[in-house]
Parts: structure tokens; C-alpha cells; sequence
């Protein structure tokens, strides 16, 4: 015989194999009109017979939101790197294991597992702008291998008519191309290929992603020195009797297909090798001799052939991106992360192309204030652990990013760490005014370095060299789409925030804004990126005011 447990708690919680969830049956919920909203259901069982007694259950969904419902199954994936080797508090656990993280999409005729002696979850997200303005309700009925009833649950709402506002944020997680080229064992820029970069692209804007990596070369990123990824080149380069020539009609597809997707921007990769900037990134080259390896870790950045092709090669790829989305829209790098050890390096390749890329954004990431102060970055990408002096100093129009270094204090998306901790990014993002979020791994299937490809349903920490979740946000499902992830579903509930507060920043101001975020968070003084709540109740506290500031009568 088999004895079932089903109760219902909220989208933050994971719920881990061997801990009873905490119960959160919602209310009356209040959306607004193109919203996102997700619960989950969480289920156990106690079964002695040793596997002869089925513990399938299957679902029966109603009511009026049924039409706005989908369904996921909540999947365990390995995490054999939880964590660096020192950790905070706020970490869900320390030790390697089993977590929930996968989100595998699921038909509401099929039939799910109940695990004795395990939790496991099914999430279901409601879709607001599916539904009219009014009331709603949406009825959940489980029912056993005998078609016995075992659970029913009931949930009503409201759509309100008043709907979020467009994102303001510009955002960036590194799409590779290669990754999904490699994964799927694809020709580069088969049709195949182009099918599943499609598919990602999509995956990527819906995650938030308006500013797309775009390999005009292969990118110069998290490659051993010496080494290469999968080359690809969107950009077609042609030495004929020593005059450069380009072809741009992959990139056009690129484009196009990226603002198909609502993508706007687009982000050049970076014109030099990362730690420095000493070398060129690799550029194939079509030759009287056949194509070839003309520039890479053989080639020095600055002083040779090498800058005299950015100066042939920036003017044809700025009039080709100009006429395609306009230069406002472009963004270019220079090296990624230049240290102070660094500095002289990354300064002294930058020089070579200033004067083609003034006007031009131009940003990077970086830690070091002192470098920002000495002008060799102009537009910095500061890591959210290194941006209090940024901010004290007056710098405007601050971007930030979190990787694997940022594990102590500040938010983060690890898949040890609470949902909660990756949430809380959106809240800060308003508070500190910030214009953009980067982050490093949209995609990354490599292992450290590039070493070599993995299987990311069995490696999450690129070989036990970051914390498990850093690499990647989404996993590539069998028919070349991507299936997402609770820190992907966490991700995309921020930037909700986000604008949340940007639409009561219109109605009220920013510093009524700023007290409504303040009261709901609880803590002294405003929040900064290592003082913020860590309790999910936040969150509720948090749109309940903001409903309510958006409600009052205007004065």
C-alpha cells in the first residue's frame, strides 16, 4: 500500500529530496495584467512493498486560468561542486549531492511519480496576459493509479487591469554558439545549427536577454592559452593580394534573427584574449592557399599585423552594424576582466583602436576602481561585490555582474543557494539605479577553460571548477530547444521586480519607491549588495505594497 503527501508552496522553494518543504497555500493571488506567476506542488510517499505497488499519480487541472497553466516537472541534476571551500550562511547545503534545478516541460495527460521517501515538486507557472482582466480560479485534482481521488487544492485570483512596464534594463548573458554547435554535434552554421540558435535566442529573451554575444570572430573567452573553441565566425575575411575583404551575410542572418526575438542590441566579442589582452583572438582567414588560422595565440595584440586589420576590418563592421541596427545599438569590448597586473597591457591594446571606436559604447568588465580612475576602462562592468566604491564615487551609468567569485554575501545563482538569493538581484538593480546586468555562462557546455565539451545534465560546475549553476541558466533538451532551470525561472522573477518598482517609480516617485523597498525589506538603513533580506517573505511584502502605493488615490 502506498501512502501519498501532496501540499502546495511557492515558487522560491526548492525542494530538496530529503527535507519536508515549507507549506504555502497562496490566497487570493493579484496579477497584473502580464504577469508571471508560478506555485508548486510538492509530493512524497511511504510505500513497504518494495516497488510492486505503482506510485503513479496523474492530474486533473480546471477552472477559468487552466488556458494560462504550464506545467514542468521539477528534475534532480548533479551539483558536485556546490560551493568554493569557503561559504556564507545562506547557502541551502555545502555538501555534493542531488539538487532540483531542471525544469522539463510536462502535458497534463501524463502520468508523474511519486518517490517513497523523497520530496520532489511539479511547478506550474500562470501566464497573466493569457487571461482577461477579473477574477479567476484554477482547480487541481490528483488522482491515484486506480483513479481514486488523493488531493484537491483550489486557487482564485485577479487580473488587474494595470499592466508592467516595458524593461528598461539592458541585460546580457553570454550566448556560445559553439557550445550548442558542439553539443548537438552540428556542422557550424548548418541549418541545423541556425534552427537551434534560434531556439536559444528565444530562450535567452525570454529570460530578459536584450543584448546578444555576437562571434563577428570566436569569442577570445575561458580558453586555455594556446587552446581554441569551436570556431565561429559569422564574419567571412578574404586576403586577396594584400587587401582585406569581408563578408558579412551570416552576421545579417544573425541580426535579423536576433531581432526577430526582440533582441536590440548587439555585443561585438571581445577584440583581444581575455587576462590581458597580449594576443589577437582567432580570426580564419580565406587565403590563395585555403583557409587558415591567420591570427590567435601567435599573434601578438599590439604592433603587427594584427592591429593593421582592426583598422582595415572596425570601419567595414561599424558601417555593416550601423546600417543593420545603428551604432547606438552596438557595443563593443575590448579583454574581459583586466586586472592591475594587467592594466598596461589592456590600455595598450585599447590605444590601437580609441580612435575607431569613438563614439562607440565600450565596456568591460572589472574589479578595480583604481583602474576606472585612471580612465583605461571608461565604461566599467563592475562585479557586485567590488561596486560600493563606484557608487560612493558618483560613477554614472554603472553596469554589474556576479560569476563564481561572488560566493560570500552577495547575491548569487548557485544551485545551492536559496531561490531567494538570485531573486533579490531585481530589488538591488533599482536600488542602486543601475543601467545593465552581465552575466558570463547563458550557455556554457565546456569544461574550465575549454578544455572540452560536457554534458551538462551530468556536469554543472564546468569540471569542478565553478559552483554548480554558474555556468549555465539553461540545458539543451533532446529536440534542440532549451529547457529552463529554477535559477532561470528566480532570474526572470527579479527582473519582474524590477519593473514592478520602475511602474510605482512612475506613479510615486523614486524616493517613495525607494521607502516602499525599504519598508518591505526590513532592514535598517537602505539595502546594498551584502545588506539586503534573505526571507522569501519578502517578496510578498514586497508587491503587496507596491499594489497597494499603485492603488491609492493620486494626490
Amino acid at each position: 500500500m502506498t501512502n501519498y503527501e501532496f501540499l502546495l508552496t511557492d515558487s522560491l522553494e526548492k525542494v530538496l529530496p530529503d527535507r519536508r518543504p515549507a507549506a504555502a497555500y497562496p490566497g487570493p493571488v493579484r496579477l497584473l495584467r502580464n504577469q508571471r506567476w508560478a506555485f508548486q506542488l510538492a509530493c512524497t510517499c511511504r510505500n513497504d512493498d518494495f516497488g510492486e505497488t505503482s506510485t503513479l499519480f496523474s492530474l486533473k487541472c480546471g477552472g477559468t486560468a487552466k488556458k494560462a497553466a504550464e506545467l514542468f516537472r521539477v528534475e534532480l541534476v548533479p551539483c558536485d561542486y556546490p560551493c568554493h571551500g569557503t561559504w556564507d550562511e545562506n547557502y541551502l547545503t555545502t555538501r555534493p549531492g542531488l539538487l532540483p534545478d531542471l525544469l522539463r516541460p510536462a502535458g497534463w495527460e501524463e502520468a508523474f511519480k511519486a518517490v517513497p521517501a523523497q520530496w520532489r515538486s511539479l511547478r506550474f507557472v500562470l501566464d497573466a496576459a493569457k487571461l482577461e482582466p477579473g477574477p479567476f480560479d484554477l482547480t487541481l485534482e490528483v488522482i491515484g493509479p486506480e483513479g481514486e481521488p488523493l488531493a484537491a487544492f483550489a486557487l482564485e485570483g485577479e487580473v488587474l487591469d494595470q499592466a508592467l512596464p516595458p524593461p528598461t534594463l539592458l541585460q546580457t548573458q553570454w550566448f556560445h554558439a559553439d557550445c550548442l554547435a558542439d553539443y548537438y554535434h552540428l556542422p557550424v552554421f548548418s541549418e541545423e545549427h541556425w534552427r537551434v540558435l534560434d531556439n536559444f535566442m528565444a530562450s535567452a529573451a525570454a529570460h530578459g536577454v536584450n543584448m546578444l554575444l555576437t562571434p563577428v570572430f570566436t569569442p577570445p573567452l575561458d580558453t586555455a592559452k594556446g587552446g581554441e573553441r569551436t570556431t565561429v565566425q559569422l564574419v567571412d575575411v578574404a586576403l586577396e593580394q594584400g587587401e582585406w575583404r569581408f563578408g558579412f551575410d551570416k552576421l545579417r542572418r544573425w541580426v535579423a534573427m536576433a531581432r526577430r526575438h526582440g533582441i536590440t542590441e548587439i555585443e561585438v566579442a571581445h577584440l583581444f584574449t581575455q587576462w590581458g589582452a597580449e594576443f589577437a583572438p582567432k580570426v580564419m582567414v580565406h587565403t590563395p592557399r585555403g583557409p587558415e588560422k591567420y591570427f590567435g595565440w601567435h599573434t601578438p595584440a599590439v604592433g603587427g599585423e594584427y592591429t593593421a586589420f582592426l583598422r582595415a576590418f572596425l570601419p567595414a563592421l561599424k558601417a555593416e552594424l550601423d546600417g543593420l541596427v545603428g551604432l547606438e545599438h552596438v557595443w563593443f569590448h575590448i579583454s574581459d576582466e583586466p586586472h592591475d597586473h594587467e592594466k598596461e597591457t589592456y590600455a595598450a591594446a585599447k590605444a590601437t583602436v580609441a580612435d575607431l571606436l569613438a563614439g562607440c559604447h565600450v565596456i568591460d568588465a572589472l574589479s578595480s576602481y583604481d583602474i576606472y580612475r585612471q580612465g583605461i576602462v571608461e565604461k566599467p562592468v563592475v562585479c557586485c561585490d567590488q561596486i560600493q566604491p563606484f557608487v560612493d564615487h558618483g560613477v554614472n551609468g554603472l553596469w554589474t555582474y556576479y560569476c563564481e567569485v561572488q560566493a560570500l554575501a552577495v547575491p548569487n545563482r548557485f544551485m545551492a543557494m536559496p531561490s531567494a538569493r538570485c531573486r533579490v538581484m531585481g530589488a538591488l538593480l533599482y536600488q542602486y539605479d543601475l543601467e545593465g546586468f552581465l552575466h558570463w555562462g547563458f550557455n556554457f557546455y565546456n569544461a574550465q577553460r575549454s578544455v572540452r565539451p560536457i554534458d551538462p545534465f551530468r556536469v554543472t560546475d564546468a569540471g569542478e571548477a565553478f559552483p554548480s549553476g554558474d555556468a549555465f541558466l539553461v540545458y539543451p533538451a533532446p529536440d534542440g530547444t532549451a529547457w529552463g532551470s529554477l535559477r532561470g525561472e528566480a532570474h526572470r522573477e527579479a527582473l519582474q521586480d524590477l519593473r514592478l518598482l520602475r511602474l510605482c517609480e512612475a506613479r510615486a516617485g523614486r524616493q517613495r519607491t525607494l521607502a516602499l523597498l525599504e519598508e518591505a525589506a526590513g532592514v535598517p538603513g537602505p539595502l546594498t549588495f551584502t545588506r539586503y533580506p534573505t526571507d522569501k517573505a519578502f517578496f510578498d511584502r514586497l508587491w503587496a505594497g507596491a499594489l497597494a502605493l499603485l492603488e491609492a488615490p493620486s494626490r
